[in-house]
């Protein structure tokens, strides 16, 4: 089983990433986890964070010449802003005499710092800001880059494109014909959207009148996961089912409110004749499926189809035309704090949303192959692919 850890405060020293359950004899490519790391901090309306932080990995435990040994892995992500915050985020320096200029009272709607106060009864509100910013889901890409390297070593990949800011969709039928195309458009541009460019200067436009209006925008992400072999997950019991394992991993991304596998939300809307995926044969006599509204799971349990999801974000809650809210400390309303924030963040987003679906994929995978090394998994997998009842006889 792989489990995964975070720790670290968004303007603390750093992030930590703890993992366990990966086999030995993986690969860490470095370079390829930090390519995704400065994916995760590109994307038109970002704020100015991404132009301090430079965000790299530091394998600490786990490895001996960037191979796995089968022992828990952590890395480290250094927090560069932390030089500007020492004297306020110190783990183990004095706490200030009461002048702290960065503590603060008024919730912001949306976010967790309400929720914060009523869990842990926390009056300075930085207390919870710190730990629940989306800064720490660098720590996850960084998680996810290792469940990558492990997903490569099977032929799986994964990637994401935006398919809609504040309100300006994409109308599918303009999308490329091919995964390989989606991806290349969706990689070529600063918002991760694979639609036409009239489409392009439509989200900017949008992105920069909520820039002046001092609000926030919000988007839906589709991750795709290709070669996903099938019979991965279980209808055994409700907590194996793979579809939910991917629910629960998306829905836990800061500010994701909905998540959709394949053409969920569409189910509302049609019959059963319109959304099911018949099945059928393809020229060589193998089963084969016209479409994929199912998102390549049935019965939580991968069929052999592209694995899809989509993802909803909401409005970042931080925003400079603050909402109404109250001062904790004095009890009178005031209006919500502001604190540096993107106005949108949606393209990150996506890729944050490929690490928590590569992280729970490749669980899937060490629970359906088992073994301690990599050569036994890919041993196990070949064997499994070769008894794989996959195709059958046409008319047998």
């Amino acid at each position: 089983m792989i489990r995964f850890y975070t720790a670290g405060e968004s303007h603390g020293k750093g992030l930590t990433v703890w993992l366990d359950g990966f086999p030995a004899g993986l690969e860490l490519d470095v370079a390829f986890i930090n390519h995704h790391l400065a994916r995760r901090q590109k994307g038109y309306g970002r704020g100015g964070r991404m132009a301090i932080e430079t965000d790299e990995i530091e394998i600490l435990n786990g490895t001996r010449f960037c191979v796995t040994t089968g022992a828990p892995l952590s890395l480290w992500v250094k927090n560069r802003d932390y030089q500007n915050w020492t004297d306020i985020m110190d783990p183990m320096g004095q706490a200030p005499d009461g002048s702290d200029e960065k503590a603060f009272h008024r919730p912001r709607p949306g976010h967790a710092d309400l929720a914060g106060h009523f869990k842990y009864g926390h009056q300075d509100l930085r207390n919870v800001l710190e730990r629940s910013s989306a800064r720490e889901t660098a720590a996850r890409v960084a998680a996810g880059g290792v469940a990558l390297c492990l997903l490569r070593a099977f032929g799986i990949s994964i990637y994401s494109h935006v398919t809609g800011v504040g309100g300006v969709e994409v109308d599918r039928s303009t999308l490329p014909t091919s995964h390989d195309a989606i991806e290349a458009r969706a990689e070529s541009n600063d918002f991760r959207c694979a639609g036409p460019d009239d489409l392009l200067t439509a989200m900017k436009a949008r992105i920069d009148d909520a820039r002046k209006e001092g609000v926030t925008l919000g988007g839906r992400v589709e991750v795709v996961a290709l070669n996903v072999p099938p019979g991965l997950g279980s209808y055994g019991q409700w907590d194996r089912k793979l579809d939910g394992q991917l629910a629960q991993a998306l829905m836990s991304i800061p500010a994701v409110k909905a998540v959709s596998l394949g053409d969920g939300f569409l189910g509302s809307q049609v019959d059963g004749s319109q959304f099911h995926d018949a099945i059928t044969f393809d020229a060589d006599g193998r089963i084969a499926r016209p479409t994929n509204r199912a998102g390549g799971l049935e019965g939580g349990v991968t069929n052999g189809q592209p694995v899809v999801a989509e993802v909803v974000m909401k409005p970042i809650s931080t925003m400079l035309k603050a909402l109404d809210s109250v001062n904790l400390k004095t009890g009178q309303a005031e209006q919500a704090h502001f604190e540096r924030s993107d106005v949108t963040a949606v393209a990150a987003c996506g890729v944050v949303a490929e690490a928590m679906m590569a992280l729970t994929l490749a669980n899937a995978l060490v629970e359906k192959l088992g073994g301690d090394s990599l050569e036994e998994m890919q041993a196990h997998f070949k064997a499994t692919l070769a008894h794989q009842p996959c195709s059958v006889a046409k008319g047998g």
